[in-house]
């Protein structure tokens, strides 16, 4: 303000120099212009041809062209009747350069700058760049950190140009070595200071950095502390004072907060007033504060909450609860009034999306539960959120309203999405301590041409399997939700060269299968197969009990006719990374009548995430899965019988054991690995046995120095609980997670065998990245509950990349 006051005070002497008699202007010539146009001038000039020009309009002129900042001189001459304007253009600012900033990004500067007036291509002003550095310097003591230094640098460009370059030396934030709450009497320090984001130096404090001072920070902290007395009754609690000290050497903070508790209110009385729409005694359900109980204030922000819910739900977008409590300090009792204002009842004009780039309209507008033409509902408003952000299309949705200019009644709803990348095209090499190398080639699109169709065509290759996939998902056959979808698939494996009993298999099998919606979060899956399966066993190499399975059924080429039915419950908020919400989901897969083997097999899984504050998200999962077989698998008694009898002829030793109603090996469930029970090797745990039949001794070890080989069982139980720890400085979860882990299961040969005691269990620390190779696991497990015989199979160290996690 002073230089400006100063501009106009030289500007007032200049046109008291230049003393003339008045005379109207018959033309106006502007001389030193080179980047500012004539016209632009004129603009600003309050004098035009054919005015009468006397020294006190000079000077207002004068004063005019300096306040547009773009002269650094304005002198004014007479040629005649001729007024002539001489200017000298201030500089424009070619280049400007942050250096040192980490503690702020480049890009908020950046945008803080230019809302001052400081931005490339802007006409440079000194004062301006005077401001901004004591802009700098305020916000980086409000960080705690004091011993910042900002310097601009200011270098002449040719054509009038300059360029800035603003260094910033940070220094370090200021530590905090005392924090104390003064006054406290009916609570003690430690618990009245939880949650605290400001705190003394402490263990943890390299990764909370709670010991860091910031003015933001100690703010939240003192509202978090009032917060605190008032939700426990005490509605007349005060801070009365807060003291910051600094040392001298700017390294060190001294905090003091003076507090007055108060005394404990009750609530006398809650009164409903206003316009409250709904019927009185609908209102006061959501009121959760009660005549007779303790005052809570956050009680009574959550009863707010609700009717505006409510009434946002309803129509009412705009709807206002004013709480008023009036204190009786001679009773201690609280008198609550609770305003509501609906506001006007309004309704969607127009639903409108932006930044949807590859994305069709319909395909966003399908999954809205807000209607153009309907009443405004927050419920909608919000479901639809949801199930844009489950689409995996997107990185961030975001949707607001706004009123429709000239109206009270009606709003639009803007839709804005920020897309990412829905498919890939991958050519690459992966690794596991499972399959070995994975040579591997796949396109897959989740949003095909922006339909929202899925399709996909992959192919891999690896130490024991090779296969090649086609699949497509129509989300929408109809307009109501029902997806259609298409699988074939072709694999051949040989098992001898994992971990589970030796045999290979060559597969081929094509599937159809519709998505049916019930309700928002709850759907049906129906499909209908065909699979030919060929499975070759080794004799002498392959298990013996295998190879009598085979022999009894007759055939090595299984063909299935399967039918699948499948339920999901699905509430996640997100699709890479949830952080609330969770999924149930049943699913059932029967070989029908005219298969080879009929059997079914049920799989079940319940988990959920719950978000427990400061980024920290609890997640649990429980999965089940159960096999059977029905029928008599076209085996007669006679049939066995005649088997049994070949067989004792060919080994008088070997006793052909009846085994036309166990589950067919092929189809077995297997545990362990990095998918469910990590720190044990991929499905190594449940069912073991010998190649000649016989049962491993107490460490897994067979006849011949041979370790016993998995071959997993019709029964199968799985449980995790894991804890997500947020990474310092990451703000999307999405890129990477870290979390820890406790897994516990087993697979058995029937759900007869199960025993709790049996249960293998492991704990450890887990990172999921999505790394430019491909989606990454590693994961650091020790087995904490195991079986003697587990020596062979156990391991700390697992890792995956190249495929989807």
């Amino acid at each position: 303000m002073k230089r400006i006051a100063a501009l106009i005070l030289l500007a007032s002497l200049s046109a008291n120099a230049f003393a003339f008699d008045p005379f109207v202007v018959s033309d106006i010539r502007i001389d030193g212009l080179s980047r500012i146009t004539a016209g632009t001038v004129y603009n600003y000039l309050p004098v035009a041809k054919g005015d009468r020009l006397t020294n006190d309009e000079a000077q207002r002129a004068i004063r005019a062209l300096y306040q547009t900042k773009f002269f650094s001189d304005v002198e004014m001459d007479r040629e005649g009747d001729i007024l002539v304007i001489k200017v000298v253009e201030r500089p424009s600012i070619a280049k400007l350069t942050l250096r040192g900033n980490k503690d702020i990004k480049t890009e908020d500067l950046t945008k803080g700058l230019k809302e001052i007036g400081l931005s490339e291509g802007e006409t440079f002003d000194r004062l301006a760049l005077d401001n901004v550095q004591q802009e700098l310097i305020r916000q980086y003591y409000n960080r705690g950190k004091y011993n910042v230094s900002v310097t601009p640098h200011v270098t002449q460009l040719d054509r009038n140009r300059v360029a800035v370059e603003i260094e910033i030396r940070e220094g370090k934030a200021a530590k905090i070595k005392e924090l104390n709450i003064l006054g406290n009497h009916a609570f003690a320090d430690k618990d009245i200071r939880d949650g605290f984001e400001s705190n003394t130096s402490n263990w943890m404090s390299w990764y909370s950095k709670d010991d860091q001072y910031s003015r933001e920070k100690l703010s939240g902290d003192l509202e978090k502390l009032q917060s605190y007395y008032m939700d426990r009754g005490y509605a007349d609690f005060g801070v009365d004072s807060t003291q910051v000290a600094i040392a001298p050497d700017k390294r060190a903070m001294y905090i003091d907060a003076s507090i007055k508790e108060g005394e404990i209110y009750k609530v006398s009385d809650v009164k409903l007033l206003g316009e409250l729409i709904l019927p009185e005694a609908t209102m006061r359900q959501l009121v959760f504060v009660k005549v007779g109980e303790t005052f809570n204030r956050g009680a009574i922000e959550a009863s707010s909450k609700a009717i505006k819910a409510v009434l946002a739900n309803i129509g009412y977008a705009y709807a206002k609860v004013t709480p008023v409590p009036k204190l009786d300090k001679d009773k201690r009792t609280v008198d609550l009034t609770m305003y509501v204002e609906p506001g006007q009842r309004v309704y969607v004009r127009r639903v409108v999306f932006a930044g949807n780039t590859r994305t069709e309209d319909t395909v966003l507008r399908r999954e809205l539960r807000q209607l153009e033409g309907s009443w405004y509902s927050q419920a909608a408003i919000d479901r639809s959120k949801i199930r844009l952000q489950r689409l995996g299309y997107f990185k961030k949705v975001d949707i607001d309203k706004k009123l429709v200019p000239g109206t009270q009644d009606q709003v639009d709803v803007s839709v804005k999405v920020e897309e990412q990348s829905a498919g890939s095209m991958q050519f690459g090499v992966g690794y596991s301590q499972y399959s070995g190398i994975i040579l591997n080639a796949s396109v897959s699109q989740n949003n095909l041409f922006g339909t929202g169709d899925s399709f996909s065509i992959s192919g891999q290759r690896s130490s024991y399997q090779t296969s090649i996939g086609l699949n497509y998902y129509n989300p929408y056959l109809t307009e109501n939700g029902v997806g259609i979808g298409y699988s074939a698939n072709y694999s051949k494996t040989d098992y001898g060269n994992t971990d589970f009993a030796n045999y290979s298999t060559s597969a081929k099998s094509f599937s159809s299968y519709l998505g049916i919606p019930i309700t928002e979060t709850d759907s049906l899956r129906l499909g209908l197969g065909i699979s030919s399966n060929k499975i070759n066993l080794f004799q002498g190499y392959s298990p013996q009990v295998l190879l009598d399975y085979q022999d009894q059924i007759g055939n090595k080429t299984i063909h299935s006719w399967t039918g699948t039915v499948g339920w999901n419950h699905d509430t996640r908020n997100g699709y890479w990374a949830p952080t609330r919400g969770g999924l149930i989901s049943a699913s059932t897969d029967v070989a029908l009548p005219g298969s080879t083997v009929q059997y079914w097999k049920l799989s079940t899984e319940i988990n959920h995430y719950w978000p427990i504050g400061k980024g920290f998200v609890l997640y649990l999962d429980g999965q089940v899965g159960y096999g059977k077989t029905y029928g008599s698998n076209g085996i007669s008694d006679t049939a066995f019988d005649a088997l049994k009898a070949s067989s004792a002829a060919a080994d008088p030793t070997h006793i052909l054991t009846d085994m036309r109603q166990d589950f067919p090996f092929w189809e077995n469930f297997y545990a362990g690995g990095v998918k469910d029970v990590r720190g044990f090797q991929d499905n190594t745990l449940g069912p073991r046995i010998c190649i000649d039949g016989s049962t491993p001794d107490k460490s897994g070890n067979c006849s011949g120095g041979y370790y016993a080989q998995p071959i997993g069982g019709a029964f199968k139980v799985l449980g995790t609980a894991e804890l997500y720890i947020p990474i310092p400085g990451l703000k999307d979860v999405n890129t990477a997670r870290v979390s820890w882990f406790v897994d516990v299961g087993n697979a058995y040969k029937d759900y007869r065998d199960f025993s709790a005691n049996t249960l293998r269990a492991s704990t450890g620390v887990s990172l999921h990245w999505q790394a430019p190779i491909g989606p990454l696991i590693i994961s650091f497990a020790m087995p904490f509950r195991t079986q003697a015989d587990d020596g062979h199979y156990e391991e700390r160290i697992q890792f995956t990349f190249g495929s989807t996690f």
